[in-house]
């Protein structure tokens, strides 16, 4: 994962490291009231409803995972104060009004992917349709990446991507985007901090 120009001459895509401060599963049932209002009491920011998109504000992002599922992600930027702090007070809130809260920083590892050929080279192995039509900056979708469980994040149109997969499959999502990479030509960067908008 050195940083430095590979495959193909030219650069049709960049892979770097995306880095996550915190990740925080919360789950619960949006149609109760006092649920959906706890949540931006404590996070600041209202859970996405609409089906694979995602919300933000400031350093966190919030991903739909499903109907009664979300994840927050902190974006792991120096200088700013952590969002996803006081677990267990947060946790006993959101229990109160019938949710839950999962601390899930550690199972995931992030790759951002960008640049020209992007979704060239997610196409290889994801079955998504990354169409700007179809997929469009603030989506994400639970897939999979050649054989592993991903879930992938389109920040831009530019177009900017975080795939995530399992803390234990890193090295196989790694060497998977760079295979799919080489032909187009890839530049690794240094990492990134995770942010939607």
């Amino acid at each position: 994962m050195m940083p430095g120009h590979y495959g193909a001459a030219g650069t049709g895509v960049v892979l770097a490291p995306a880095t996550v401060a915190a990740a925080w599963n919360v789950q619960g049932d949006p149609a109760r009231a006092s649920f959906a209002a706890q949540v931006p009491q404590l996070f600041g920011v209202a859970l996405p409803l609409v089906p694979n998109t995602t919300a933000s504000s400031g350093a966190l992002s919030v991903l739909w995972l499903g109907p009664r599922s979300w994840l927050l992600i902190e974006s792991a930027s120096s200088g700013e104060a952590a969002v996803l702090k006081g677990f267990e007070a947060r946790r006993d809130a959101l229990n109160a009004q019938g949710g839950a809260l999962f601390d899930v920083s550690a199972s995931r590892v992030a790759y951002a992917v960008r640049g020209e050929h992007a979704t060239t080279v997610l196409a290889k192995t994801c079955p998504l349709d990354f169409h700007p039509r179809a997929f469009p900056a603030g989506r994400c979708a639970q897939s999979v990446l050649g054989h592993l469980n991903a879930l992938i994040c389109k920040h831009d149109e530019a177009p900017t991507f975080t795939v995530m997969v399992a803390r234990s499959l890193a090295a196989d999502a790694w060497r998977g985007l760079c295979l799919s990479a080489a032909a187009e030509g890839y530049d690794v960067a240094p990492p990134a901090p995770f942010r939607i908008g």
